[in-house]
């Protein structure tokens, strides 16, 4: 981003898997308002798109200007001029580990590259790129690919990304960077990447380090990553609980409604005032998709608001045509229902999940679904009692998940949320064997409750009209 660039007032959430695709970042930043493009699973979208074809060659094109080509001609392995047959299920990627070899970076950082250079094409505001802190193994490879496209902003939630300022330092100037594996009972694993063993030595030119803004949800926290980080932070995001997809569980003993929900009190609002004397800029998220908003954080030191719900819905999102039309017919007759659901995430955080029959949110959908764990983004590290590292997620199969040394208690009602929402964009996999493909499960804010309302009879709406909606009736959109 450059330094004259004025900061927007609204940032487009990074939302699941690809429901922040690149047509979406795209459609908010060449109206100057920044567009985020979701980094979560992107290595596996990337591919699953090029067997499906590379529908309007948007993918090859952009390939074409990644300054490796080395990563190019192994991706171009995937591609299937005439998309897959019919049943064919999708060639899978290994797993992220531990340790991975060069050319699994290399393709990790090309598809990054290619979501965030798409979103820049005639932007005139900002992009950035969502990740999620919780998912590590990918993370410093996605990172340097979306910096290598030129991404303007990085945003992390969904844990403490206290080493990820000092990484973006690095990778900016092509060093080797590292971070600590988040493992219990040991402080001494990392996760080390080299972008000089992804181009075999070949020269790079410097990049523009990328501005970061974590994502928050207390003020202790935005305290702690300002002061004690290891880089520059160059503002916040605070989101509330009423936003979509993964919350901050609530702080103190767990309390549950009637509903199974996390209950939220008052020592889980942030004082916008503290946060302001912090002397950053920062953004507010959870039930900001209104009028006046904007003018709200603003009267309080801030810059604006960050807005998921919104956009989830809209026609450029990446989310299945099927999903949008059936949520968008229920918001507009009052019926839709969103649930905090407290045990489903592997990560062990609150997820809001939209209720909708024939998805993972309906219980004989759940209980008739195979436990299969084949992406494997949420596992999470142990020490085996051989000395090595392994991998494993309570969604995954009982009995391999107790074999590794997992809880029992940790396994009811996980979901597999990465199969899941590669379905909720219309990349489910095919189940050779069982009864049709991966079921799908749709996440939204507690805005989504009043997304009628913003419909006013409208079936369908653009993201020019959210971000019309939202800005100041003083302002209009580029």
């Amino acid at each position: 981003m450059s330094p004259t660039m004025a900061l927007p007032p609204i940032i487009q959430g990074g939302m699941g898997v690809a429901i922040s695709g690149w047509a979406l970042a795209r459609a908010v930043a060449v109206h100057g308002q920044m567009g985020v493009v979701s980094g979560t699973g992107l290595d596996t979208v990337f591919v699953r798109r090029l067997q499906d074809g590379d529908v309007g060659g948007h993918l090859r094109r952009a390939m074409e200007h990644f300054p490796i080509p080395q990563a190019v001609d192994e991706a171009l392995g995937f591609f299937r001029p005439d998309g897959r047959d019919e049943g064919e299920p999708y060639a899978l990627l290994p797993m992220y580990g531990h340790l991975v070899d060069s050319a699994r970076h290399r393709l990790t950082a090309l598809a990054n590259f290619v979501e965030v250079r798409l979103a820049k094409q005639g932007a005139s505001g900002p992009v950035g790129i969502n990740l999620l802190t919780k998912i590590q193994t990918p993370t410093l490879a996605s990172l340097y690919g979306a910096i290598l496209a030129g991404v303007d902003f990085v945003l992390m939630g969904a844990g403490i990304p206290r080493e990820i300022p000092g990484a973006l330092d690095r990778l900016a100037r092509h060093e080797s960077s590292s971070l600590s594996l988040d493992m219990p009972g040991s402080e001494n694993e990392q996760l080390i990447f080299d972008p000089r063993d992804l181009s075999g030595g070949r020269s790079i030119d410097e990049s523009d380090r990328p501005r970061f803004l974590p994502i928050v949800a207390s003020n202790s926290l935005a305290m702690v990553l300002a002061r004690k980080a290891n880089g520059r932070v160059d503002g916040f995001v605070i989101e509330g609980p009423t936003a979509g997809g993964h919350n901050a569980p609530p702080r103190g003993p767990k309390t549950l409604n009637d509903r199974g929900e996390p209950v939220y009190g008052d020592r889980d609002l942030v004082d916008l005032e503290r946060i302001a004397d912090l002397g950053l800029p920062f953004w507010v998220a959870g039930g900001a998709g209104h009028p006046g908003r904007i003018e709200e954080v603003r009267a309080h030191g801030g810059e604006g608001i960050q807005v998921g719900t919104l956009f989830a819905f809209c026609q450029e999102s990446g989310l299945a045509e099927t999903h949008r039309r059936a949520v968008l017919d229920q918001a507009g007759s009052g019926a839709v229902e969103v649930l905090t659901e407290d045990r489903a995430s592997p990560t062990g955080f609150p997820f809001k999940a939209v209720q909708l029959h024939g998805t993972l949110s309906d219980e004989g959908v759940y209980r008739g679904r195979d436990r299969i764990c084949d992406l494997g983004y949420l596992r999470t590290p142990y020490r085996k009692p051989e000395g090595g590292i392994g991998f494993r997620c309570p969604a995954e199969p009982e009995d391999t998940f107790l074999k590794k040394g997992g809880a029992a208690e940790d396994l009811p009602g996980r979901k597999c949320l990465c199969n899941a929402l590669m379905a909720t964009t219309g990349l489910a996999q095919v189940r050779e064997g069982r009864p049709g493909n991966e079921p799908a499960y749709l996440t939204g804010g507690d805005d989504l409750r009043v997304l009628g309302s913003f419909l006013a009879g409208r079936t369908s709406y653009t993201a020019a009209d959210v971000i019309q909606y939202l800005l100041p009736e003083n302002e209009s959109a580029v």
